[in-house]
């Protein structure tokens, strides 16, 4: 008996790592940016209500002659002005993994963020 009791002390141990294990693990998501109308004006609240973690992935979908994507900082995306050395994305189909914590993404063309051209991202 005491065989068996060790065996069940060893199933459940076995199954409450298994659980925990699962929490943990989370497969990556894409997200298109806009959906179905992509990178364009007024994408500025297409953010809200979706849940975003670290490692996901923005497809930023545009005509590349016509916007761009850049990654800014808090201050960048607030003032819509590009920060000196920041990364500027122009294939019109760019495809950007998110980091933990704030991630800030706007088009640079002339009024482009102004005009609602802009999103604020935070992944946990």
């Amino acid at each position: 008996m005491a065989q068996g009791r060790g065996s069940a002390m060893f199933s459940m141990m076995l199954v409450c790592f298994l659980v925990l294990q699962s929490e943990m693990v989370h497969a990556a998501t894409t997200y298109t940016v806009g959906d179905a109308r992509g990178w364009t004006f007024n994408v500025v609240g297409w953010p809200r209500g979706k849940h975003f973690r670290a490692g996901d992935t923005l497809v930023f979908k545009y005509n590349p002659q016509a916007h761009n994507v850049v990654a800014v900082n808090n201050v960048g995306y607030n003032t819509c002005k590009t920060p000196r050395g920041a990364k500027v994305f122009k294939s019109g189909r760019d495809q950007i993994k998110l980091v933990k914590g704030q991630n800030y993404f706007l088009c640079s063309f002339v009024g482009h963020c102004q005009a609602g051209m802009k999103i604020a991202v935070n992944a946990v």
